[in-house]
């Protein structure tokens, strides 16, 4: 083969669209090559945004709950939380441990009512499975005293309710007292220490937390309900869920935070595939262009293959200079797709900033999107595959039109030169 010739040809082809009415097919060989780029830009950036919407969700959210929760699924108190806890952190994985009471409360305020998920939990020991108990344990739960009565409440739940530090709301506990006069509700008064901002808006409006001893009084329950575990590879739960199961016993339910949310998660990994299906459809007729483009050009170039065929190239090497034409707009367009998807989606934080405020919108509201900033997490294992199909696209669309130039018969394209 006279590769070094037919790259030549190919290459000068590609870059033919001056003079002799080519400027056409130059045109749309440009338009073809831009398809591809933007098709590729398209998908990693929308892929780029959703993996950084599903990790900057899942942080949020394991910054608030525990990777592991062990628990009577009664919802009776665990009989000695020290021994399931000190069992449990034999697992050379688990890395912490912490008792917790939780359970559906209704929280008010004057004529204000809002549900809440009313947790208990022991501020020290809270510090070792969660990163906001964490970050406030010297400040807002350190005010969580046994028989003091504060509360935490979430952000948006406090201004819900309209309420302060300092403030007094009223917790009605599930099931009431039964008394002479019938059922009455169970109410306690609590004082607002402080508020939770965790960035995630679910928790942020309807949790809530108070001292565990306070939560059992409240809740009538004899000591902790569960036990909360941190790992040191969040992506190890399931593994060490399934461990546990057999060191803990089948009188406990084990649950790791991938069940525990589990349809939210499927619903964007359906998502992320049904995008990359959709966007790649765009790539596909990107590179189908190429189909058009290459068969024009073809037809512009039968007196040149009827001259390279007469000089001795054969129908292979004829096929090669017009899937090199082809393939040098599918690779072009590739990797120009392949830069721009990249400076957007490794600047999406400062780009979609400026458009809110140039167009005076939001197109993340908290409340609809659980967060309310566009993250993004370009990530090797989407953008491999896209760069694999829009060349593979790219290839196949040149096989038809190189195959015909193939086949020009020199005696018929030179009779009317």
């Amino acid at each position: 083969m006279q590769l070094p010739y037919e790259l030549q040809l190919g290459w000068r082809y590609t870059r033919t669209g001056r003079g002799h009415g080519n400027g056409f097919i130059s045109f749309i060989f440009g338009v073809s090559t831009l398809g591809i780029a933007l098709g590729v830009a398209a998908l990693i950036i929308v892929l780029s945004v959703m993996n950084g919407f599903q990790k900057e969700v899942r942080d949020r959210m394991l910054s608030v709950v525990a990777h592991i929760e062990v628990y009577d699924a009664s919802g009776a108190a665990l009989p000695d939380w020290r021994a399931t806890a000190a069992l449990a952190q034999q697992n050379p994985l688990v890395t912490g441990a912490a008792p917790f009471i939780a359970a559906q409360a209704l929280i008010a305020r004057g004529d204000n009512m809002r549900g809440a998920v009313v947790r208990g939990i022991s501020p020290s020991d809270e510090a070792t499975v969660t990163d906001l108990a964490a970050k406030l344990e010297s400040t807002v739960l350190a005010q969580l005293r046994p028989g003091g009565w504060g509360i935490a409440l979430g952000v948006e739940l406090a201004h819900a309710l309209g309420v302060k530090v300092g403030d007094k709301v009223t917790i009605v506990a599930p099931g009431g007292q039964i008394t002479p006069a019938g059922v009455v509700p169970r109410l306690k008064q609590f004082v607002l220490v402080g508020t939770l901002d965790t960035g995630h808006f679910e928790y942020d409006s309807s949790l809530a937390l108070i001292h565990l001893e306070d939560a059992a009084r409240l809740f009538r329950l004899e000591g902790p309900a569960g036990v909360q575990l941190r790992l040191k590879d969040l992506h190890q739960a399931r593994d060490v869920t399934a461990q546990l199961s057999r060191t803990l016993g089948p009188q406990l339910t084990i649950s790791d935070w991938t069940r525990t949310n589990r349809n939210w998660f499927a619903a964007v990994e359906l998502e992320k595939r049904l995008m990359f299906i959709i966007l790649t459809l765009i790539v596909a007729v990107a590179a189908f262009n190429l189909v058009s483009t290459l068969v024009m050009t073809v037809t512009d170039k039968r007196s040149d293959i009827a001259i390279l065929r007469t000089l001795g190239a054969s129908p292979r090497s004829i096929m090669s200079i017009f899937m090199i034409q082809g393939g040098t707009a599918g690779v072009a367009g590739t990797l120009a797709g392949i830069a721009l998807g990249l400076v957007v989606a490794f600047n999406i934080d400062v780009i979609v900033p400026t458009l809110e405020s140039l167009l005076s919108m939001s197109f993340l509201p908290s409340s609809v999107y659980l967060i309310n900033r566009m993250p993004s997490d370009p990530q090797s294992t989407d953008i491999v595959p896209i760069v694999f199909i829009s060349l593979l696209l790219s290839f196949l669309a040149t096989l038809y039109p190189s195959w015909r130039a193939s086949q020009v018969r020199p005696a018929e394209a030179l009779r009317y030169e």
